[in-house]
């Protein structure tokens, strides 16, 4: 190994020694005597520990909030817009799903090398058939061939198929669906004459468009076609990448919420439908493109910072420090990476954040607050932990914390109800029957009627019919994830995220020498290993401080990471997205605790140097955050910082 190589290792080494550091000193401020000096003034008694309350302020924004919030969320969605997909991707197609034949002419005979061929919907196989007079034709074969390392790799050929059955040698896989595939000839032929005749698995089977090279590697222009095969040339990348393209779990989503707007049977259940269904809004609005697909994810990731800003501002009263958690949030890795991708994700994160953020504020409530005033934020907590639970499973996760947040803030209501304030009984079975409407009741529409695309699909929209296909659909989820044990080489398990030791890989592409385009989804090391730090000491200080905010954050955590202690389906780094948001909140609840000793703690330089080494490392690693080109030894020498990491 190069001896430069090396000096990759001084990135983590520091970054972790910055974090102990830091840690150290802000325990210290947490120990007498400094912090018996800050608590109670020399001259007065012990007082007796005050009980323990979610009770309190909930700090508004003001005016001065604006500048923060638009600023941030500005320079956010500029990176994270920022070279997302592209706009164009054939849109027309030829639907071969009832076994026809479809012969196409080109001008003169060509010498062809290469095919390409973008599939719509619908799985399957071609014939692909070709003749340079129109008399005499050759069919495309396929045979498979091992190399000297075990790799085995697809030949196509071309051969005469008298005497032999058909060979469909095209496939259409489910893998395959909205791709650039690529088809290189053993013994390119001329070309004046093309035949396709499809075999659909199973109803529709969709060509989008298929491009002919020539034996220069340019593409054989087909003029004044108006066959929705050759309509669309101008749309054919010069190279696929995942900017024209699907990529990692894309190949599941998208397609499903392109056929929830045609009314179409889903390929892809192992998930409730609404998240697919808030997908297809940017499918509407931009087409069945890679940034139709990908917009609607990073619409709602850029969505999440002033709604973080404004949940820290309601938390800890404080313009910076809601301003360094939502820097924070703005600045880590999978956050960017993961709302980029058209997966349901994001939205699970998205409603996990409003629905502890209202909560909070029906927590916040003093005891004797009247049932309307507290009816309005339990309502929006569990109407949006219905949606989230009909967008992914493990919003399910985040409502047992809610359960537990909201029996304690329940009991301390009641605790505490004012003696001379009658009506605590009645208060009491207004707001219990109040949140079996709002937390189970409306909830349970919301997820049925997000199943209103199945019914629709199925032919039956009554309400048996709708109930059924929901039902349906849940023993489906839950027999397939408990089956999901194959192997992946970017697995990971749960204790492997609480220190990033395995990203998951999304994209790599390494064709140009010297060169690497790839980009994964991992937390940034600050956020990771600093809000590990910040969990930790959310949970002392909810014990030894009896803080209602720092149980709050340490019950929130535990609801998104527990869960998986006890799954056995293979799990990947993203599956610690939603946990996220609990090391912001936890690393500003540290911030807060240091600002609350401001007369004797200069805590602000602290905080800054924080949240500013998560911005630096997210300059550093952007590049493989979002796919764009660097140098080999730029990855290897500056990125790589674990033999694990995948740069």
């Amino acid at each position: 190994m190069n001896p430069v190589h090396y000096l990759v290792y001084l990135f983590p080494i520091a970054t972790l020694l910055a974090l102990f550091a830091f840690f150290y000193w802000y325990w210290g401020t947490q120990r007498a005597p400094l912090a018996k000096r800050l608590i109670t003034p020399p001259e007065e008694a012990p007082r007796e520990q005050p009980r323990f309350t979610f009770a309190g302020r909930c700090h508004p924004l003001v005016r001065r909030d604006a500048i923060p919030i638009l600023l941030i969320t500005a320079v956010y969605a500029v990176t994270a817009f920022a070279h997302l997909g592209s706009l164009r991707a054939p849109q027309s197609a030829w639907d071969f799903g009832s076994g026809e034949s479809a012969t196409f002419s080109l001008p003169e005979a060509v010498q062809v090398s290469q095919l390409w061929y973008y599939p719509n919907l619908g799985t399957g196989k071609y014939q692909v058939e070709i003749s340079e007079d129109g008399v005499t034709w050759l069919t495309l074969w396929s045979r498979t061939e091992t190399d000297e390392a075990g790799s085995e790799e697809t030949v196509y050929y071309w051969a005469d198929s008298t005497g032999y059955g058909e060979s469909f040698a095209m496939t259409q896989n489910y893998n395959q669906l909205f791709k650039w595939n690529e088809i290189v000839f053993e013994n390119p032929q001329y070309i004046r004459y093309l035949r396709i005749t499809g075999q659909a698995n199973k109803g529709l089977l969709e060509l989008g468009e298929v491009a002919l090279f020539d034996m220069a590697g340019n593409r054989v222009e087909v003029p004044g076609s108006v066959s929705p095969l050759f309509d669309e040339q101008d749309m054919v990348p010069d190279k696929p990448t995942y900017y024209d393209e699907a990529y990692f779990d894309e190949i599941y989503h998208p397609r499903t919420a392109w056929e929830h707007i045609r009314g179409i049977e889903p390929y892809e259940i192992s998930h409730p439908p609404l998240g697919k269904l808030i997908m297809g809004v940017g499918i509407r609005l931009f087409g069945m493109t890679p940034f139709g697909w990908r917009f609607m994810g990073t619409l709602f990731g850029v969505g999440m910072l002033p709604l973080l800003y404004v949940f820290l501002k309601n938390l800890f009263g404080r313009t910076s420090i809601a301003t360094c958690g939502t820097i924070l949030l703005a600045a880590d890795f999978m956050h960017l990476t993961q709302t980029r991708l058209a997966t349901i994700d994001t939205y699970a994160f998205f409603f996990i954040l409003l629905m502890y953020w209202f909560m909070y504020r029906y927590l916040t409530l003093p005891a004797g607050t009247p049932f309307r005033k507290c009816a309005l934020p339990l309502f929006l907590s569990g109407l949006f932990w219905g949606i989230g639970a009909a967008s992914k499973w493990t919003v399910i996760y985040g409502c047992t914390g809610l359960v537990v947040l909201y029996f304690i803030g329940l009991y301390q209501k009641v605790r505490d109800w004012p003696a001379e304030q009658p009506g605590r009984v009645k208060w009491v079975f207004q707001i219990l029957g109040f949140s079996v409407l709002v937390f189970a009741a409306i909830p349970a529409a919301i997820y049925t009627l997000s199943y209103l695309p199945y019914a629709m699909s199925e032919g039956d929209t009554s309400l048996t019919g709708l109930i059924g296909a929901m039902w349906e659909n849940q023993k489906y989820m839950l027999s397939y994830h408990s089956g999901v044990t194959d192997s992946h080489p970017y697995a990971s398990r749960w204790y492997q995220w609480l220190f990033d030791i395995r990203p998951i890989l999304y994209y790599m592409d390494n064709d140009v020498a010297g060169y690497t385009t790839r980009f994964a989804a991992f937390v940034n090391p600050v956020v990771c290993w600093g809000g590990l730090l910040a969990v930790a000491s959310c949970a002392v200080q909810a014990v030894r401080r009896r803080c209602a905010r720092a149980l709050f954050i340490f019950i929130g955590y535990l609801a998104q990471l527990v869960p998986w202690f006890f799954i056995g389906r293979i799990t990947f780094a993203y599956h610690y997205f939603p946990s996220v948001l609990f090391l912001v909140l936890a690393l500003c609840y540290v911030f807060h605790t240091l600002a609350e000793r401001e007369e004797m703690v200069n805590w602000k330089p602290a905080m800054f140097a924080v949240t500013g080494g998560a911005v630096g490392l997210y300059a550093l690693f952007y590049p493989v955050l979002v796919g764009i080109q660097i140098p080999t030894w730029y990855s290897n020498n500056v990125l790589g910082w674990f033999p694990s990491w995948p740069f």
